[in-house]
């Protein structure tokens, strides 16, 4: 007979963003509500290449459900995409595509490099590997491995999210950020 259950306080609540509130009415910045829905409703991109797209299908199915975190919808047309996750091997013939995918999808967009490959060339160190996507395309969190667990792309995953909950509405049209999307020849 296992032990009885008991209702301590161990539950933790989310906290509501800084704001002001009384009664039917809540005021808050309006960057903290843009990055909360945006975090919870990514739209990812995979972008597969080798075996770190076979853990990503791992991390979708319904042990680890990516789906959980709010991207229920995969998408594989890059106007509709907001994250682009790139798995796997990226051959040097193949970085004007990823590059090509990457300014199609509409901003803001976010960039996550899974696996060792993707984001330094791996074991593959040969000049028809690219090492490192960051060569071509600007990322924002790396999630190492070869491959990597799914909990390791659920973490990457979680990474993005915190970036994009605290991301300012006007990062983007920030000069930092156009000074960044120049170096990568990006208008």
């Amino acid at each position: 007979m296992g032990r009885p259950v008991t209702h301590n306080n161990k539950i933790k609540m989310v906290e509501a963003p800084q704001g002001i509130a009384g009664e039917g009415f809540f005021t808050t910045k309006l960057s903290e509500v843009v990055g909360l829905a945006r975090s919870n409703s990514m739209w990812p991109l995979p972008f597969a290449t080798s075996c770190c797209g076979i853990e990503f299908m791992a991390t979708m199915a319904a042990h680890y459900d990516l789906a959980r975190f709010g991207s229920e919808r995969l998408g594989f047309s890059p106007r509709q995409c907001d994250l682009l996750m790139v798995m796997g091997t990226i051959s040097k013939k193949m970085a004007p595509v990823l590059k090509q995918v990457y300014l199609q999808m509409a901003e803001p967009r976010w960039v996550l490099s899974v696996g060792a490959c993707a984001s330094s060339g791996g074991i593959f160190d040969t000049y028809s590997v690219l090492q490192g996507i960051d060569q071509v395309i600007p990322v924002d969190v790396y999630v190492p491995g070869c491959p990597p667990r799914p909990e390791a792309i659920l973490d990457g995953f979680m990474r993005i999210q915190d970036l994009v909950k605290t991301e300012s509405v006007r990062r983007r049209t920030g000069p930092e950020y156009q000074e960044l999307l120049e170096s990568y020849g990006i208008q």
